[in-house]
This record gives structure tokens, C-alpha cells and sequence, in this order.
């Protein structure tokens, strides 16, 4: 049997759930609830309310989806601040 094609579709974040999921508008207009994937989680990715990101769904379900990219935004800072070790 094989394994079914993913869509990947561009969304913005409009709203933080709880237990790590986020509210995503999709540029075609829906609204669907997504969860970080594993990678973005492993290396601490923070997303925020306004982020545009890359979702992958399933074509059996639409109304989830993972988050798989979030695009840097020009003109961002990075950390901080540097930190030091005691």
C-alpha cells in the first residue's frame, strides 16, 4: 500500500493554543489547527502570533496539520544577548 502525498500549503499564525498547538490562517482563507514537527521542536524553534510557516496535511483530514518551516522574517534580530557561563 502506498503512502499518500502530503499537501504542503503557506499560512500565517493567528493564534497559540495550549500543549503546542497553534491557530493558522491559510493564504487560502481556512483556518486549521497545527502542531510543531519534531525537528522544529528538538532544536527550540519558537514560533509567535504573526509567523508565516509551512504546513504539511494529510488529503484525508484538512482541518490539521504539522508545521514544518517557519520563515525568517528580514530585519529580525537573533538572541538576546550572549550568554556566559558562571
Amino acid at each position: 500500500m502506498a503512502k499518500e502525498e502530503l499537501l504542503t500549503l503557506d499560512g500565517e499564525i493567528d493564534e497559540i493554543l495550549p500543549d503546542g498547538r497553534f491557530g493558522v490562517m491559510l493564504e487560502n482563507g481556512y483556518r486549521i489547527i497545527a502542531y510543531t514537527a519534531g525537528k522544529m521542536r528538538k532544536f527550540r524553534i519558537r514560533s509567535i502570533v504573526g509567523d508565516r510557516v509551512k504546513v504539511e496535511m494529510t488529503p484525508y483530514d484538512l482541518t490539521k496539520g504539522r508545521i514544518v518551516f517557519r520563515e525568517k522574517i528580514a530585519g529580525g534580530g537573533g538572541p538576546g544577548g550572549v550568554r556566559r557561563r558562571r
